[in-house]
């Protein structure tokens, strides 16, 4: 059976018509959690994400929620008690790792968005990077670590969650820094409204405490001035518009000393002109100095690509829209009507050719950009959305190889991880997808999902269409 996007859509048609409403603690307890068992998956073409190619064929032996040994079929001794997997004419890959996602919901104060967990594993996604909370909801987090580890819930690893730092002043942006790390964030997250004063406080602060800090470079601070001070990671493409603008110095300058609401408003009167002023000789001398810097880009291509789409006429009529906790569906309808763009918006139409030649121009020079999709954003699905996320990459002139990179390796390198995860070799956490094609002859194979280890536990493909009939309840 092929499973892409498009039939598991269909398929979810029906499933969600069918299965009644279950609640995610609900669908979790019914879900008979896989354990830990000794797995061998045969004759199977392994995805090289370092090397860039195909090895094949291996008989991959997991033991322990570890990749145990990786042999030609003929030469592996398979253990009696070990799960036997067909894998002849399938592909082995790394779990992929969606780099920019939300789960806690700070400022209605809903609960967190568990109910995601389910879609994320369903569709491969099997370590995530939480984006913004607070210093009190760090002990969710690992409470979620612990489960996940000990096999209570299904659930992606999150491999990282940053808690948002701003402050009225410098000193009470060092302050709101040190409580961060105290509470055990793995970083620091900076929005575009930060002043310019209290982002020089955040990056020296957490240079002292050895902690990074990624998130949106301010408003008024210039896209290498940011990344140059020691900013890891930029996401959205935040201020590499201007970057490649020769107005760049215009428009920042109109932008110093602003407070925050003001400085916002200018920023989104000015987007116009700073998207119809994208100049390709600046944006090539930008991010060539970029790439000197080092720092990563994660560009949420999901966002431009769907806002340049328009509001949907019917969000309902897609199928998954009942795997939305229904506080979320009244979120998304809320923005559809009130801050969305309409079809045939022009704003948001250059917004995605410009955002595509971004895209294309720092990974002609070599900057690293990660993989990351924004969930539960609008129309981007969790799980689904990192999927598209990697078609368009390709789409803005990444080869497959590089997209798989973007969310595999570059993440597990990007964290620290890189020595236990983020490839297929012996030693590593086996945290895989068993798929149907090649996904580097075509990077929507990605989506022909056969089979998930997540920490050594196999779910297979009827166990992941089970994880897509969980519909949640709780408001």
């Amino acid at each position: 059976m092929r499973l892409t996007l498009a039939g598991t859509l269909l398929g979810l048609a029906a499933t969600f018509v069918s299965s009644g409403l279950l609640g995610i603690a609900q669908a979790q307890d019914s879900a008979e959690i896989p354990k830990r068992a000794s797995i061998a998956i045969e004759n199977v073409a392994v995805v090289d994400v370092v090397r860039g190619e195909i090895v094949s064929p291996r008989t991959v032996l997991i033991i322990d929620g570890r990749i145990a040994a990786m042999r030609e079929p003929d030469v592996l001794a398979i253990p009696l008690e070990a799960v036997r997997v067909d894998g002849r004419g399938r592909y082995l890959m790394p779990g992929l790792v969606d780099m920019h996602v939300h789960l806690f919901n700070d400022a209605s104060r809903r609960p967190p968005n568990d109910w995601a967990f389910p879609l994320f594993v369903a569709n491969g996604v099997t370590g995530i990077r939480e984006m913004r909370t607070e210093a009190a909801s760090m002990a969710t987090v690992e409470n979620w670590r612990t489960k996940a580890a000990r096999g209570e819930i299904i659930a992606p690893r999150v491999l990282a969650a940053g808690v948002a730092v701003s402050g009225e002043t410098a000193d009470a942006a060092r302050r709101q820094v040190r409580e961060a790390k105290a509470a055990g964030a793995d970083f620091l997250k900076i929005f575009s409204g930060v002043r310019e004063p209290q982002y020089r406080a955040i990056i020296d602060e957490a240079r002292a405490l050895l902690m990074p800090v990624c998130g949106h470079i301010p408003s008024e601070v210039s896209l290498l001035d940011g990344a140059s001070a020691g900013q890891w990671s930029n996401e959205h493409l935040t201020q590499v518009y201007e970057a490649c603008s020769d107005k760049e110095k215009q428009w920042l300058a109109a932008r110093k000393g602003l407070e925050r609401v003001e400085l916002e408003k200018l920023r989104e009167r000015q987007e116009q002109e700073v998207l119809e002023s994208f100049d390709q000789p600046a944006c090539d001398s930008s991010a060539g100095e970029l790439a000197r810097t080092k720092q990563v880009q994660v560009p949420t291509l999901t966002l431009a690509y769907f806002e340049s789409r328009g509001t949907p006429k019917n969000p309902r009529d897609d199928p998954r829209w009942g795997s939305l906790r229904p506080d979320e569906q009244a979120r998304w309808e809320r923005i559809f009507k009130q801050g969305y763009p309409a079809a045939g918006d022009k704003l948001a139409a250059r917004r995605w050719e410009v955002s595509r030649q971004i895209v294309k121009t720092l990974h002609g020079a070599g900057v690293r950009i990660l993989a990351g999709s924004d969930a539960p954003m609008p129309q981007v699905y969790p799980g689904f959305s990192l999927h598209k996320e990697l078609e368009l990459l390709v789409e803005a002139g990444l080869n497959p190889v590089d997209a798989l990179r973007a969310a595999t390796i570059g993440p597990a390198e990007f964290l620290g991880l890189s020595e236990g995860a983020g490839s297929i070799a012996v030693g590593k956490r086996a945290d895989l997808l068993l798929l149907d094609g090649n996904p580097l002859a075509d990077i929507t194979q990605t989506q022909r999902i056969r089979a998930v280890v997540l920490d050594g536990r196999l779910l297979q493909r009827g166990d992941l269409d089970r994880l897509l009939q969980t519909l949640p309840t709780r408001k």
